[in-house]
């Protein structure tokens, strides 16, 4: 774990500077925001977790005796309130884990009252810096970011989110992960291993062909195609951007389809010119696209979702389509257009 120098005021918020200690955790609130959504997979969570730090830290400010940084301190605590969350609930999902390969050509299902995984916005990451140095720690911090990690650690049990969490994300040596779990050395390298080994049986195969971080210049002229053809009903176009063996899901629909053509015979029923508008964003460092549909009759585009598209070899090979207009505005995202 990253040591830091003890930041002015550190001795003030153990004698009950409520001056100082507010000033430490509005210095470090946007990492414990990320540690959170990695955690819970939600940003309207994360958000909710980062106001329960706060408190539980005030409440415990006398027990900080600056062995570690007001930093790490926070991430303690961030970690546990995480933890009682993740033991009142189920895990979070996407399509593929709750239904089969969706039919293009049926009946479009009802959405489904589920924990859905959510999207992270990239605007919301400026500013945090991944807890170790160098350019190895940067391609962590983002590609434990991306939704097929996000995805793939809600198999894991509460305890294992937080201990790979905190030693392979954050860097944390054993001794720290066990003093913050309250948990022994071995258990914590124990429970390590297992988590490691889940993690491997969930995450895709061809993983490591996906590109994580800012968008490159290639990828963002691949995303102006993608929404240029969505914009302009153009099905055959879209077909070109699209890898053999893509996938498209839309939460909060239990649907997913399983390769190119069901892909493109899902577009066809909605494909017309006019009908959607999109701008360009970013969510989970990959390039994202928000969609507004524009209703019979109705000159305005109102939003509908946000696409985060995985992208590999020039080609799309995943889009999950959140049709949550609720989360434009944290996207910073116009309301209409």
């Amino acid at each position: 774990m990253r040591r830091s120098l003890p930041a002015p005021g550190e001795a003030a918020i153990r004698a009950g500077d409520e001056a100082a200690f507010v000033a430490a955790v509005e210095r470090h609130r946007r990492e414990p925001r990320v540690h959170c959504y990695r955690m819970l997979g939600s940003l309207e969570e994360s958000e909710d977790l980062v106001q329960e730090t706060a408190l539980r830290a005030w409440r415990g400010r006398h027990e900080f005796e600056g062995r570690a940084s007001a930093r790490a301190w926070l991430y303690a605590i961030a970690t546990n309130a995480c933890l009682d969350v993740l033991r009142r609930r189920p895990a979070r999902v996407l399509p593929v884990d709750v239904a089969a390969p969706s039919d293009p050509t049926g009946a479009l299902p009802a959405r489904a009252d589920l924990p859905w995984l959510e999207p992270y916005p990239d605007h919301l990451l400026e500013g945090v810096a991944p807890e170790a140095e160098g350019p190895d720690a940067i391609a962590v911090a983002n590609e434990t970011l991306e939704l097929a990690f996000l995805a793939a650690i809600q198999h894991l049990t509460p305890r294992r989110r937080a201990v790979l969490i905190l030693r392979d994300v954050l860097d944390w040596p054993a001794r720290d992960t066990a003093a913050a779990l309250a948990m022994s050395v071995n258990s914590v390298n124990s429970t390590l291993q297992r988590a490691r080994a889940t993690l491997r049986d969930h995450l895709p195969r061809r993983r490591a062909e996906w590109t994580a971080g800012t968008p490159s210049a290639s990828e963002r002229a691949l995303v102006g195609r993608y929404m240029d053809a969505h914009e302009r009903g153009d099905v055959a176009a879209l077909a070109g951007l699209l890898r053999e063996d893509a996938r498209v899901s839309a939460p909060p629909l239990p649907l997913w389809f399983d390769g190119r053509e069901a892909c493109l015979a899902s577009a066809r029923r909605l494909a017309a010119p006019g009908r959607f508008r999109y701008v360009a964003t970013a969510a989970n460092r990959q390039p994202a696209a928000a969609s507004y549909v524009r209703r019979d009759g109705d000159g305005t585009y109102r939003p509908r979702g946000i696409d985060v598209l995985t992208i590999a070899g020039g080609l799309v090979v995943e889009v999950t389509a959140f049709l949550r207009p609720d989360l434009f505005a944290a996207f910073g995202l116009p309301a209409a257009l």
